[in-house]
């Protein structure tokens, strides 16, 4: 596996896809930061607003250490907001705090994606957990040119394709929360048309940090199977 050059374009692919992701939020968000919205609220304020706005009275919002670490918890009905987004009152920080608040109204109107993504949650941890072990042991007792190495490959496979099912179930998700951000900061007249644009730049290129997930986990996936004989690579004895 380490000697082989499809190994190293699989995970150098997904090193590149994933960097280039994350210099593209990181940019968009500090770009966006220097605009301060004409509504003059913090992200904490319009979050309760939105919520307000939509009947949600039942979600708490807190601070939370770091930039970039905003997320909402649908097991404690707890959106938490970081540093650069909590009481700042940038384009950025309504971006990021109207998507979190889409979270939060999905799991209030029974958004299907989302409660199965939590449901799964358990699933692919436990399943990426032990999939390279599975995977490995398979490697050992011959791949596809053998029975056990077949089975433990398959296996080994399910147990890898939880995790990239969770990150293909996480792109609607996130998708629609930003979606979703951008209609109530329009529809609350919280923003302005160029503060809309200015939010939907930075969501979007956070968006690719989802899509680089998904795409850097269905290609290792498919390595593996082509690795192990089970694609397109079967070794005979």
């Amino acid at each position: 596996m380490m000697f082989d050059p499809m190994y190293w374009v699989v995970i150098g692919v997904g090193m590149l896809l994933s960097l280039w992701a994350s210099a593209k939020t990181k940019g968009a968000f500090t770009h966006y930061s220097q605009f301060t919205t004409r509504a003059g609220m913090t992200g904490a304020q319009v979050a309760r607003r939105i919520l307000e706005d939509n009947a949600v009275f039942d979600v708490k919002i807190e601070h939370v250490p770091g930039d970039l670490t905003d997320h909402y918890d649908p097991r404690t009905k707890t959106l938490r907001l970081s540093d650069s987004v909590y009481a700042s009152r940038s384009m950025s920080a309504f971006g990021v705090a109207a998507h979190e608040v889409g979270h939060a109204l999905q799991h209030a109107q029974g958004y299907a994606p989302l409660g199965f993504r939590s449901m799964w949650v358990p699933v692919a941890n436990f399943g990426g957990g032990i999939s390279m072990m599975v995977i490995l042991g398979a490697l050992l007792a011959g791949g596809a040119a053998t029975a056990a190495g077949t089975t433990m490959g398959w296996l080994g496979l399910a147990l890898f394709g939880t995790t990239t099912l969770f990150t293909l179930v996480t792109l609607p998700v996130e998708f629609d929360a930003s979606k979703r951000a951008l209609a109530t900061l329009s529809l609350g007249g919280y923003a302005t048309a160029e503060e809309l644009h200015g939010a939907k730049k930075v969501l979007d290129a956070a968006a690719l940090t989802y899509v680089a997930a998904f795409v850097t986990s269905l290609l290792t996936l498919v390595y593996w199977a082509y690795a192990l004989g089970l694609m397109g690579n079967r070794r005979e004895e």
